[in-house]
């Protein structure tokens, strides 16, 4: 197995409380796979030491010879400021930043990409909308055509296909498997277990600790899942809310 990513001992977290644990593993080279688990569970802050938004309290992350540009992250829809004063084409047009530079110019081809991407999810003839007044699912075409033009080897989703309908989810979810099918290394952290089951051949269980990862059939049983949410109850003082995402 050729690793996209390789977790050692690792340990994440937030003014020195661990919120991810120990955690050892690899991600294959063109792997489509799933964290889950429940609210709290540290998939979040998992992403965001695979992007390098915060360092390891312990242990590592090998990029296994990738650089940050290879990597290309969606992060979970409420921390994006929908206010910003930007029109959906220059927010999609930001996906190119990392080949052109923050003040490289956008030439014809460039164009032509940025035009594709925005077909390519359904926004055509959105160029000059704001993207406050966007819908949900639109954003979230919008953002995904971003990733679109990042062209990245490994593709980090953070609860993708929340609050969006069921056409736009069904929609992104076709593209993840061209990524897939382009050999490209898709994560995504998820809610929907029935997803997970369909689309996402590999999961990982977290329950701020690895509870079972591996095959999705395999890691996604009855027994583990309870595990998982007792593990949230004995880590989270407000276990309901535990409870309630599993």
């Amino acid at each position: 197995m050729t690793a996209a990513l390789q977790f050692r001992d690792l340990t994440l977290g937030y003014d020195r409380h661990p919120a991810v644990h120990h955690l050892d593993g690899a991600v294959a080279s063109g792997a489509l796979m799933a964290v889950v688990g429940p609210n709290g569970a540290g998939k979040s802050t998992l992403f965001k030491g695979v992007v390098g938004v915060i360092k390891p309290l312990a242990g590592g992350i090998d990029l296994c010879g990738l650089h940050a540009r290879d990597i290309a992250y969606l992060p979970q829809a409420a921390e994006i400021d929908r206010s910003f004063p930007i029109s959906v084409y220059d927010m999609i047009a930001m996906g190119l930043w990392r080949k052109a530079g923050l003040f490289g110019g956008i030439g014809r081809a460039e164009r032509e990409t940025i035009h594709h991407a925005m077909s390519a999810v359904g926004l055509s003839g959105f160029e000059d909308r704001p993207i406050g007044t966007l819908s949900g699912g639109q954003m979230q075409r919008a953002l995904f055509a971003r990733l679109l033009l990042q062209d990245a080897r490994v593709i980090v989703l953070d609860e993708p296909f929340n609050a969006i309908d069921a056409k736009t989810a069904a929609d992104l979810i076709d593209l993840v498997g061209r990524w897939h099918a382009e050999k490209r290394t898709v994560i995504a952290a998820l809610h929907d277990l029935d997803l997970v089951r369909t689309h996402f051949p590999e999961t990982l269980l977290l329950a701020r600790e690895a509870v079972a990862w591996g095959n999705t059939a395999d890691v996604l049983t009855a027994e583990n899942l309870l595990k998982a949410r007792r593990m949230c109850e004995a880590f989270d003082e407000q276990a309901e809310a535990c409870v309630a995402a599993a």
